[in-house]
């Protein structure tokens, strides 16, 4: 029998083939497109402290759904790598230094403030019609997630994805975390907690 977590590699391994195979032109087109589908559908009051992330290999880039959600008043925030085990986030400002963050990823320096989302771009390599989530195996989002819980805070949070990544179902493990909403080129997707 295999194991939920070589089924997760498995799954993972698929999903980011699929990914991998979409049209790079095609890619941006569909980024622009979901940032103005953001500016419809995400709402918030502004000053929200909102955490993205710098788009690594085919991920889609979220760069322009930012730049709309910062318009609408968002504070922004990237991850922030500090060893295997932690990961924070740091206020995102126009001028202020970027830093090698590891994974082909850029942030903000270590002078940028710490903030805590309350509204969180997730990135992911699959997801399933119940909102469960793969990531890419290290863990960071769901301790970064764990840790905010532990400071009574439950943001909102919102896979980022293209449909291709989207597979019949994730085998679920304790510390996984379950996205409740996930952007697609479909749009703003909502899914309930159990089927």
């Amino acid at each position: 029998m295999t194991s939920s977590k070589d089924l997760k590699k498995q799954l993972r391994k698929e999903a980011l083939a699929r990914r991998d195979a979409l049209d790079e032109f095609w890619r941006v087109e569909i980024a622009l497109e979901m940032a103005e589908t953001a500016k419809e559908k995400i709402d918030f009051e502004p000053g929200r402290i909102v955490s993205g992330f710098w788009p690594m290999r085919s991920e889609v880039d979220v760069r322009p759904l930012m730049f709309a959600l910062r318009e609408k008043g968002a504070r922004l925030c990237l991850p922030a790598i500090l060893d295997k085990t932690t990961m924070v986030f740091r206020e995102l400002v126009r001028g202020a230094p970027m830093v090698e963050m590891g994974f082909g990823t850029v942030g903000p320096h270590e002078e940028a403030e710490v903030l805590d989302p309350t509204l969180m771009l997730v990135p992911l390599a699959a997801f399933d019609a119940r909102g469960h989530r793969i990531g890419y195996g290290a863990g960071y989002y769901d301790r970064a997630i764990a840790k905010l819980a532990e400071k009574g805070i439950a943001p909102r949070l919102i896979g980022i994805a293209f449909d291709c990544q989207e597979v019949g179902r994730v085998p679920e493990e304790n510390h996984d975390v379950v996205i409740p909403e996930i952007l697609t080129e479909s749009g703003l997707r909502r899914f309930t907690p159990e089927l």
